[in-house]
Order: C-alpha cells, then structure tokens, then sequence
C-alpha cells in the first residue's frame, strides 16, 4: 500500500496578484490563493490523498481575514468529509488563525501549539508515517525552534513540518540552520516561509514548498502543492502539482539578426506558443501567463522592438491561456563590440557608457560591478520613497534586479547615442 501526503506551502488566502493588466483586473480572486487552493482540495479528493499538511501562512491579515478563513475552512470540511486527514502549523500570519480553526474544526489538527513540539502519526495497512510539527506562538520568534530539542522518532517514516526562515541567523521568523536540519534525525523537511520552492526529490524531500500560487511577477516558474508518496517504508515519489491558475514566466527573447523591430513579434508569439501548449497539457491548466520579457543576443533594434513590445500587453496566441506581457527588460548587446566600441571612441560617451555595461558582466565581486550596484541601488530606494509611489507595492532591490535596470537603461541609452551619431554622419 501507499500513503499519499500532500504538502501544501504558503497560500496567504485573502490576497490577490499583482501587477496584473487591466482587462484581469476584476479577476483577481480566480487567480489567486483561493482559486489555487480550491484546485489543490478538489485533487486531493481525485487522487484520495490520505493526509493533507498545510505549512503556515496560510491566511495573509489577521484582522481582515474573514473571506480568507470562510475558504479556508470550506476546503478543511470537504477534505475531512472524504476522510481525508488534515494537519498544519502556524506561521508567522496565521498565529491567531489556526489556532481558531482547531478549536471549531475537531477534523483539523494543529501541531505544536504555544511553540512545543508535536507530533501526528497516521498508519495505512503495513505503512506507518509520523510528523513532527511546531507553530509560531507569536507573530515574532528570534530564537530557533530545533535548539535544544531531540526528536524521538516514531513509527515508519519521519517528516518535520515547520515555518521557518534558513540560513538567515538574525531573522525574527524562527532562524533555523542547514545543519541543525539535518541533524534533527529526520526523514525530510516540509518548511513554509519561503515563497520560492526548492527541489524536492525522494532521495531528498527536504526544503521549502513555495507558495502555491504566484502572488506577483517575483514568484515566476512553477508552483503547486507537493504529492509525497511513501511506500515500503521510505520516501518512494515526490511530486510537485502544478495547478496554480496563474503562472508568472521569464522568458529570453534572441533578437540576433532580426532586421526591423516588428521581426520581434513573430519570434516572441513562437515562443509563447511553445509554452502554452507546455501548460495547456497539465491537469489543471493555467488560466494566465504573465510574461517578463528580457531582449537578448545582438541587436540594435531592442529599443524600438520593446517599445513596440509594450505597445500591447496581451498575446493573443488563439489558446485558452491569457497571455501578458508584464515588463519587458533589454539585455541586448548592440550589433557593434563593445570592447571595440571603446577603443574607437575612447572617452566619449558611447564608450563610457559601453565600459559600464561591460562591468555589470563582471563576477560578482568585481569591485567596480559593486560600486555600480550601490550607486544605483541608492537612487532608486530614494525615488521609491517619493510619496508618489507609497500606494504601489515597491520592487525588490536586490542585486539581480539593479543588475536588470542598469542593463535595460544603458542599453537603450547607447542604441540611441550610436543612431544620434550616425544622423550625424550621414547630415
């Protein structure tokens, strides 16, 4: 026999995605969380999963959560009426939560309440499975949860679930370590906090179950639940269910040879075809694509292909799928070598500008990479300051994302520089 867990990370019912175009606007909510867990219950009845864990930050406001609880609650009362087990923790969002739903919801188990360790053990014929689980006591935890603690294993296989923040020592959302994990004794880690999903694999079903939908263009790539099977004792499949309604993609747009920036369009629709027939075959389909689209290779026609590119947001590729572009990044380099660009115009502003771009390719340690990097990483934690921008959701600034923004700018900047100086010539 086989013992069917699904792992479900962090939902943040009660939240919607971002950053989507106007004509999606009004269809947030089918998009979402609650769209997304919905789907997830709906499967796990399909499948007759035998447990469901929930890892935390399961609800995103405490004090606004009523909408967000009413369908959290439907999806725990249709999984127990299948006699469908249901466990979880409390992160950091949901400490008042899920305590809450424990007490109305006798079917709805909540491990390791007031910040004590708990565990849930479920046997099926000749296989047996314990879970080990902890919850936030309070919004803010300092210390790790492992610390001090030795786990007595129980019967079959031994899995933790936890909401956590690794390998981030001075975190105020129970720092745990590598190592302490793995010292633990334990079969696997199912963690919540992370948004981003790590691999999980039978031989290794430890690590982060990312959120279950994207909530914004941030959390691109797949996302779902986890199916874990155990058979004979051992971790035998580990399987991530891609069924959130909505996917977030980057996507590297070659523009190599292209001879007029309306060639881009071809190339970009060929591309989005090949990925919707990809999404189209799953279970549960996508609904949305929200493309981020970075211009690559040789060209100098990125400025006009983006410009053109973001003329019209929508991709209509003739499937199901909403396809969008949600920003366009240039990340081309101009038909002309750079390191010959600067030797021909030494001290002029193409080739000044062409050693800057020429830097950001550097390692990571370069020191003029870096100074580049806090120069503008300055700037724009100042500009996203400006009240103008207080009710929008500000970006990231970590050094991928400055990286991205001094590309997009420098590279559009020289195209026009070097076309202003063929006018010239040509006058």
């Amino acid at each position: 026999m086989t013992i069917k867990l699904l792992a479900v990370g962090d939902m943040h019912l009660g939240r919607q995605p971002s950053r989507l175009p106007e004509d999606l606007a009004g269809r947030g909510r089918d998009l979402g969380p609650a769209a997304a867990w919905k789907r997830a219950v709906d499967r796990a009845i399909e499948d007759q999963v035998d447990v469901v864990a929930l890892a935390g930050d399961l609800v995103e406001q405490e004090d606004d959560f009523f909408e967000a609880y009413r369908d959290l609650r439907h999806g725990v009362e249709r999984l127990a009426d299948e006699g469908i087990a249901v466990i979880g923790v409390a992160g950091n969002h949901d400490v008042m939560v899920l305590p809450r739903l424990a007490r109305e919801l006798p079917q709805f188990r909540l491990l390791g309440s007031r910040g004590h360790w708990e565990t849930f053990e479920f046997a099926k014929d000749d296989e047996r499975l314990t879970i080990h689980g902890w919850s936030f006591p309070e919004k803010r935890v300092n210390s790790s949860p492992l610390s001090g603690h030795t786990f007595e294993r129980g019967e079959g296989v031994n899995l933790g679930l936890l909401h956590c923040d690794r390998d981030q020592r001075d975190s105020r959302y129970a720092p745990v370590s590598s190592g302490e994990l793995l010292a633990a004794g334990l079969d696997g880690w199912l963690l919540g906090h992370i948004h981003r999903p790590d691999e999980l694999t039978a031989p290794n079903p430890s690590g982060y179950l990312g959120s279950i939908s994207g909530l914004h263009p941030g959390e691109h790539g797949t996302r779902g639940p986890w199916l874990i099977e155990i058979r004979h004792g051992r971790v035998a499949a580990v399987e991530q269910w891609p069924l959130a309604p909505i996917q977030w993609q980057r996507m590297d747009l070659d523009l190599t040879g292209i001879e007029k920036p309306e060639e881009s369009n071809d190339r970009l629709l060929r591309q989005v075809r090949e990925l919707e027939n990809e999404l189209c075959e799953r279970r549960q389909p996508t609904l949305a694509l929200g493309l981020r689209v970075r211009l690559t290779g040789r060209s100098d026609h990125a400025g006009a292909a983006a410009d053109l590119l973001g003329q019209e947001n929508n991709v209509a590729t003739g499937h199901a799928c909403h396809a969008f572009i949600e920003s366009i990044i240039v990340a081309t380099r101009p038909e002309v070598d750079l390191e010959e660009l600067i030797r021909q115009q030494d001290g002029r502003y193409p080739a000044l500008l062409a050693r800057r771009l020429l830097a950001l390719e550097n390692p990571v340690e370069d020191e003029q990479r870096r100074h580049l990097i806090e120069g503008a990483r300055r700037e724009l934690a100042a500009t996203l300051e400006d009240n103008r921008w207080a009710a929008l959701e500000k970006p990231a600034l970590d050094d991928e994302t400055v990286v991205e923004w001094l590309t997009d700018t420098g590279t559009r900047l020289l195209e026009k520089l070097l076309e202003q100086q063929r006018e010239e010539e040509q006058a």
